[in-house]
């Protein structure tokens, strides 16, 4: 087969699906060609007004679909009967019509009239089985025909199933599995064709065992949520709040979909319809789409000024007011920071919530063991890699029953009536005591088919940092583990709360560096973590005590060392590249500004964000604003609109909502920094990054020509700042804020523009930082931060 190269995408079907495919698309560079049918009024002017209007209606979307709205100039739309013909010129050509085989073959006997031979079609169908849809078609559309069933919403859910026909060339199904990774940021699974595929058929499953489980043991749906949620490593919904977000129609959907088309299914009964989700379905309360399901939320406020939460009883159908969970098990896990210990724990416990998890978690233990062979060729790694792409989970059904202890969880099936596989037995007996386990810093997998032990597919693109903790760390400490990647590139990892940086993390990068730069062995370092999120800034806490105990030159020492961390990393005599994902705030985006480069995962969320506390960034970033500021300043220039574009960003605490934003908050610089579309790639992208700069690697030279433009600018953003109180935008602390930031980006007081220092502007804004720690607003808007995780405006 030769290399294959998609660079235009026909997507059929401007539905909710359909657009959310198309946008994801145009993220990924692609162009993109969205059709629908020509809308039924036979007045209607324009006839392509449906994908039109869905395009329209995507880039105001929240949550976004698009990176960048301006991506949306990627798509052009049009109508089948007008413009399916443009079909000849796509490389790849996707169906996201309605759910009707009919429909779907009529659609695609069009389609062969234009499409070129060799060209790709594929169905995002969840419902009908793919091999259906391709009957009556020429051999070639057939050798070139398969499922990509992506879910949504599209940008945000990682999961892309792969679902090849028998007459799918494998070539192809290899391309888009590799594909789907590499250019789409998708985990790709391969599934068989099966009813519901894996990630539908198994987290359907879990979920209706939970609603069955929750009906016999008496709970009510609120400790349900709370024990099926964070603590068990699940979103934080829940199973009953999940309900109602997905929508009821869809899982009664899927639901009748399995009991009619797996009659050999064992646990058929378990996706019996139980009378509680009856009376939504007959009451059409199908959750957030309808204003109510299992939860109704209200018009009245609660003492906190919070909308009062309405629970459905399942035994009597009436809502009531939601309460707060109250069990020995869920707050017992809740002390405990390790997800496979607070897993186990919950497993083990006696009360209630206790045997919730362990007959659900027994459940799926014997339901996966027996649908291993159906659904994913006993390829284990697949059900996982679904459950925890498809439903958001932290581990997989596997990983759970690692967890617990292949043993223990399935003594513990049987005592509970459930069938438990042989081959688990035999597994067993074989002296096998985990299905996951590590050789030489890789994880390997157990195949049941082969009785071995094999490497997961795709993996070498992957950076694991738990596979590496079994490893000689090259420094530790309580808030950091270096590991060694290999190739003479370190990895720090930050291992605190919420990776918020403290003195453990900023003592660990300065004595990581120095001891790279001391070792010939090694090549350089990359920042980064598996966790989801890099960081949430600095330690607040940490700063809150020391400011309400007014350890002035205790703080003035922390900030002066959280600068000096942020100049090692700009000035590191080894290139230092930073691995990013989720938030990068406060202190996360001021070190990524002064590493040689940052790999940032496109769902990477990286502001300043300290103005919501009363502060500017102190740690190096308001002088980082100030510099580039000047950089950017060319003969001629105006400067001043420039200035307040910058001024703004930190004052209003921007926070791009994708990496690509942050390009243009000036927080990413244009080939130095790179948006990598799959996060369980960028460590390994960070550390090739590293070998790319490393040889003939010369530290950037300290700074003092910086251009700032003293008094002329503080006069042009203090005016900008007085703007917005008058506005009413800002309170008087914030235009306090504002001031300070002006300063600090103007270079000072100073009577005409000049190139000063690096140092200098460190100096001022460290001073500027502690004067607001001194403010009893900025305290109040800490404690609230800190109390409510919400920012205060006073």
């Amino acid at each position: 087969m030769k290399p294959r190269h998609i660079r235009r995408v026909a997507v059929l079907g401007s539905g909710l699906m359909g657009t959310g495919i198309a946008a994801h698309l145009a993220n990924a560079g692609l162009s993109v060609l969205l059709l629908d049918i020509i809308p039924a009024d036979a007045n209607v002017k324009n006839r392509n007004s449906l994908a039109q209007n869905a395009v329209a209606a995507a880039t105001k979307a929240k949550p976004a679909p698009f990176f960048d709205t301006d991506y949306a100039k990627r798509i052009e739309t049009g109508n089948f009967d007008d413009h399916l013909k443009l079909i000849k010129d796509c490389d790849w050509i996707i169906e996201v019509v309605v759910e009707r085989l009919d429909i779907k073959q009529q659609l695609y006997e069009r389609i062969e009239q234009f499409r070129r031979p060799g060209t790709p079609v594929t169905s995002n169908t969840s419902g009908i089985p793919i091999h259906m849809m391709a009957n009556g078609r020429s051999d070639d559309f057939k050798q070139h025909f398969l499922g990509t069933h992506f879910f949504n919403p599209v940008r945000y859910m990682a999961l892309l199933e792969i679902i090849p026909t028998p007459h799918t060339d494998p070539a192809l199904t290899d391309f888009f599995m590799d594909f789907g990774s590499k250019v789409l940021g998708k985990q790709t699974v391969l599934c068989n064709d099966t009813p519901a595929f894996i990630a539908n058929r198994v987290g359907v499953y879990a979920m209706a065992k939970i609603f069955r489980l929750t009906h016999e043991l008496g709970l009510n749906i609120e400790s349900a949520d709370a024990l099926t949620g964070p603590v068990l490593g699940r979103p934080k919904t829940g199973t009953f709040r999940l309900g109602d977000l997905v929508g009821h129609d869809t899982a009664a959907s899927v639901i009748k979909g399995i009991r009619q088309n797996c009659p050999n299914d064992e646990q058929a009964q378990a996706f019996e319809v139980l009378p509680f989700f009856q009376f939504l379905l007959d009451n059409k309360f199908l959750g957030d789409k309808t204003g109510q399901g299992f939860y109704k939320k209200t018009a009245e406020r609660d003492t906190n000024g919070r909308p009062v939460i309405l629970a459905l009883n399942l035994n009597t159908l009436d809502y009531a007011p939601s309460v707060r969970p109250k069990l020995a098990s869920l707050d017992g896990a809740k002390q405990i920071d390790q997800l496979d210990k607070q897993v186990a724990f919950l497993f083990n416990h006696a009360d209630i919530g206790g045997q919730l998890i362990r007959r659900s978690l027994t459940g799926l233990f014997a339901y996966v063991s027996h649908r291993a062979p159906e659904i994913a060729n006993n390829q284990l790694y697949s059900i996982d890699s679904a459950l925890r792409a498809g439903f958001a989970w932290e581990l997989g059904p596997f990983e759970y029953w690692d967890a617990i202890g292949i043993e223990a969880g399935t003594i513990a099936a049987r005592e509970a009536g459930e069938s438990v596989a042989p081959w688990v037995d035999e597994m067993l007996a074989a002296g096998h005591t985990n299905f996951y386990k590590v050789e030489n810093g890789k994880r390997l997998c157990y195949t049941p088919a082969t009785g071995t032990y094999q490497p997961i597919p795709g993996s070498s693109h992957m950076v694991r940092l738990d596979d590496l903790r079994s490893q000689p760390h090259i420094f530790k400490n309580s808030e950091v583990h270096v590991h060694d990647l290999g190739n003479g590139v370190a990895c720090l990892e930050f291992q605190s709360k919420a990776n918020a940086i403290g003195e453990g993390i900023l003592r660990g990068l300065n004595e990581t560096i120095g001891i790279l730069e001391n070792d010939n062995q090694y090549t350089g370092l990359v920042i980064g973590n598996n966790a989801a999120n890099f960081t949430v800034g600095a330690n607040l806490m940490l700063i809150a005590m020391l400011a309400y105990n007014q350890e002035w030159d205790e703080l003035n020492m922390a900030v002066n060392l959280f600068q000096q961390t942020a100049m090692k990393l700009r000035y590191s005599s080894v290139p230092v590249v930073m691995s990013t994902q989720g938030y990068v705030f406060g202190g996360g985006c001021e070190f990524a500004m002064h590493c040689d480069s940052v790999m940032a995962a496109a769902e990477s969320y990286i502001g300043l964000v300290e103005a919501g506390v009363g502060l500017i960034p102190g740690g190096g970033g308001t002088k980082e604003f100030a510099l580039r500021t000047g950089d950017s300043f060319f003969e001629g220039d105006v400067q001043i609109p420039t200035l307040i574009e910058r001024f703004k960003t930190i004052a209003t605490a921007q926070v791009a909502t994708s990496a690509t934003e942050a390009f243009k908050h000036g927080y990413l610089v244009p080939n130095r920094d790179f948006v990598v579309m799959n996060k369980a790639h960028n460590i390994a992208r960070a550390k090739q990054r590293v070998l790319d700069l490393a040889p003939n690697y010369l530290p950037p030279v300290p700074r003092h020509d910086v251009q700032v433009l003293g008094r002329r600018g503080l006069g042009a953003l203090y005016a900008a700042a007085h703007t917005l109180y008058r506005g009413g935008y800002a309170s008087e602390h914030d235009i306090k804020i504002a001031k300070k930031i002006a300063f600090v980006l103007c270079g000072g007081d100073l009577t005409a523009p000049q190139a000063v220092s690096e140092q200098y502007l460190l100096d001022i804004e460290r001073e500027a930082f502690l004067s607001l720690l001194g403010e009893q607003k900025t305290l109040e808007r800490i404690q609230h931060m800190l109390t409510t995780n919400k920012p205060l405006r006073n």
